[in-house]
């Protein structure tokens, strides 16, 4: 079984970018995602502060282009689920999955992170039935329907404000009593009719049976208990790294994210992690794409060195 130079794992805007730079370098490269390619960006509907769009730009259209991008240089997307790696006994590692194994003398890790849950009652039972992580994909369901958005950052912001397009109302619940959210965010939101805000607040049950018909709330200061009617929940509370399949080959910070260097190595050489799925301060499309380049980079300069001591 040959034995390929590269395998990235995950298509999001780090894996696309790694594997634009690898293609551009000459590797034999596999680029692999399990589900589709953009991760948490192709379900956003508008992107405001990637360089180069001063419009502005959908998510799943930044996909398409980054994707096309890819397949120019010849690197076509491959779909599969790797359950593990362990190290070749030729040099290099194999990436096992349901089919089989895949040979490899380098990886780039690029499976990014996914929606953090609440763990509250209803949760899990109204998943798909007003439950939702993807306010892109599923706001057009509520049309003149009252909505909730849980959390204060970017994402729970911006996703509150496009719902407003169909939503009769949205309310954003804050565990605290002011936003993170960039402040351009927060003067929308503000001054958005649609949007109101319950504050200092946390949802410890999501109701109805079939169906979403409200949250329960508890304010934090006062320990006060309320109830909002509201046809659909949407979840923007962080993230959880997609790393379980790792087991223990590379060190997790406590969240679970890769820990790595500058240049996006882990402690296995050989392997680099990029994008969300790394630990790190910042997580944004545009920092992605910088940990994607880095990444192929480093491992083109990897695969060199092993050539010159061969």
């Amino acid at each position: 079984m040959a034995i390929h130079d590269l395998v990235i794992v995950g298509a999001g805007p780090a894996g696309l970018t790694a594997g634009i730079y690898a293609a551009r370098a000459g590797l034999d490269t596999v680029l692999l995602e399990k589900s589709f390619a953009g991760g948490q960006m192709v379900s956003t509907f508008q992107i405001e502060n990637y360089p180069g769009f001063p419009e502005g730009v959908g998510g799943s259209e930044l996909t398409s282009l980054m994707q096309q991008q890819v397949e120019k240089l010849g690197l076509a997307l491959t779909s599969l689920d790797i359950n593990g790696i362990v190290p070749h006994k030729g040099g290099g590692f194999l990436l096992r999955h349901s089919r089989g194994e895949l040979p490899a003398r380098s990886i780039i890790i690029a499976t990014g992170a996914q929606a953090r849950l609440l763990g509250v009652p209803g949760e899990d039972r109204l998943r798909g039935r007003g439950v939702s992580f993807c306010a892109t994909c599923d706001g057009a369901f509520f049309r003149d329907e009252p909505l909730v958005v849980v959390g204060g950052g970017n994402s729970a912001v911006d996703e509150a404000l496009f719902l407003t397009r169909f939503a009769s109302q949205v309310t954003i619940v804050h565990r605290r009593d002011k936003l993170r959210a960039e402040k351009l965010l927060q003067e929308r939101a503000f001054h958005n009719p649609k949007i109101k805000f319950a504050w200092d607040s946390v949802v410890t049950e999501i109701l109805g049976r079939d169906k979403v018909e409200g949250v329960r709330l508890k304010n934090l200061k006062n320990g006060r208990m309320s109830e909002i009617t509201a046809s659909g929940v949407f979840l923007y509370i962080g993230l959880v790294p997609n790393t379980s399949f790792l087991g223990d080959l590379l060190t997790l910070d406590r969240q679970g994210f890769v820990v790595t260097d500058e240049n996006m190595a882990t402690g296995v050489g050989g392997i680099f992690a990029a994008g969300d799925v790394r630990s790190k301060q910042v997580r944004q499309i545009a920092t992605a794409v910088g940990d994607g380049a880095v990444a192929a980079i480093m491992a083109q300069k990897y695969l060199e060195g092993l050539d010159e001591q061969a």
